[in-house]
């Protein structure tokens, strides 16, 4: 039957409309595998996998993006293939706190 309806159509000249049909199913079929395939390139060329430098965890990060270690909480960069800390070392990275000072009244005697 659907053969049928298919060579009619080829017949009164609406070939056409049956290529682009299968034209489009076949490009929803292959999208899904291609994108695939693309997206797991792309994380083979940009994933590393390393030690944090400080505390030798295991980390996997994105070719030069910042990140933290979640073991030590050293902000990590990637570079070269591996992890390389952001600040240079023996830099101890602290939260400063503005205390304000309010003068005492001076007792009077």
């Amino acid at each position: 039957m659907p053969i049928a309806i298919v060579s009619l159509l080829f017949a009164i000249g609406l070939g056409w409309l049956v290529k682009s049909f299968l034209i489009v199913l076949g490009l929803l079929v292959l999208t899904p595998f291609i994108l695939a395939l693309g997206l797991q390139w792309w994380i083979g060329r940009n994933l590393v996998q390393d030690r944090c430098p400080v505390c030798e965890h295991p980390l996997a990060g994105l070719a030069n993006t910042p990140l933290q270690c979640p073991s030590c909480g050293e902000a990590l960069q990637v570079k070269n293939g591996g992890f390389e800390r952001s600040t240079p070392p023996g830099t101890i990275d602290v939260d400063a706190v503005d205390v304000s000072v309010i003068p005492l009244k001076e007792s009077q005697d």
